[in-house]
């Protein structure tokens, strides 16, 4: 339960990310209060997956699948780069979330 609550947590770290692209300096309210609000509930999901998995497990998985996550969600929303090199390197984040929890007790 603890893998599934730390994802939901990166999920919310990306939309996060993302909505501080909305937010213009937090100087629009809707935008600013989304973003605020989805960086809460990000930290406190992962505080509660900390509870069962060690601290940087679960601190380097959270961060790389916000990672990830935002670097997609800037390709496809915001037409940013998705060249090879780009691709490889969101690659490389992949299989270190996954060798990390191939590798975790």
């Amino acid at each position: 339960m603890s893998w599934t609550i730390l994802v939901i947590a990166g999920l919310f770290e990306c939309a996060w990310a993302i909505g501080l692209k909305y937010t213009d300096g937090f100087s629009r309210f809707w935008p600013s209060a989304f973003t605020v609000v989805t960086m809460i509930i990000s930290v406190v999901l992962l505080g509660i997956a900390m509870r069962n998995l060690p601290v940087g497990t679960a601190y380097a998985v959270w961060t790389g699948i916000g990672a990830v996550g935002t670097v997609i969600l800037g390709i496809v929303l915001f037409s940013e780069p998705a060249n090879a090199a780009r691709l490889v390197c969101v690659g490389l984040i992949v299989a270190g979330i996954l060798g990390l929890k191939l590798t975790s007790a």
